[in-house]
């Protein structure tokens, strides 16, 4: 063999192992969004469960509030709906999109619930109420905490797609941008 084919030969290689690598890589990035989205689906359904642990006890106590507790149980409905769509792949931006968009409603629902409850001194004395509430609010810290994994995550891949020369592995194995939350 002569020198310009062994020059070829080790361009090949090297290509061809820089390829792997980069794959590799996005995959590492692209697993990691999934595994920061399993944490935050386990806050989303600790949310869920006491969000209806709260209604059920809000319900018989508040009952001229049926508005303000339908729009929960629908935007928690939304919620469920999205995150179930996004399982299966969180590291796709239109599930992803929709579960957003669907935290975003049951966000205002939950506050609109919590600033009711602040107007009704009368539930004051009902320390399994409080103590649900308190709950809640922890449980929103940690998910807050958890969608910003996520989203830095979603942050780290978007940049790793982005950069040159893999891009153009990136297009061809069909990686998309993510959406971050």
């Amino acid at each position: 063999m002569s020198n310009l084919n062994w020059a070829l030969w080790t361009v090949a290689a090297l290509l061809l192992f820089w390829g792997i690598g980069a794959y590799n890589r996005l995959m590492r990035l692209r697993n990691a969004i999934a595994a920061a989205f399993v944490q935050l689906d386990e806050h989303l359904t600790t949310r869920a469960q006491l969000c209806s642990k709260l209604l059920v006890l809000l319900q018989p106590l508040l009952s001229n509030e049926r508005a303000t507790f339908e729009a929960l149980e629908q935007a928690q409905a939304e919620v469920s709906a999205a995150a179930q769509a996004a399982r299966p792949r969180p590291y796709m931006a239109e599930p992803v999109g929709m579960l957003g968009v669907a935290s975003a409603v049951h966000a205002a629902a939950l506050t609109r619930l919590m600033s009711m409850l602040e107007h009704h001194a009368e539930l004051r004395e009902h320390a399994d109420l409080y103590a649900l509430v308190d709950e809640l609010k922890m449980v929103e810290r940690q998910r807050s905490f958890a969608r910003q994994l996520f989203n830095q995550a979603v942050g780290q891949f978007n940049e790793a797609i982005t950069q040159f020369p893999t891009r153009i592995l990136a297009s061809m194995y069909g990686f998309r941008e993510a959406r971050s939350l």
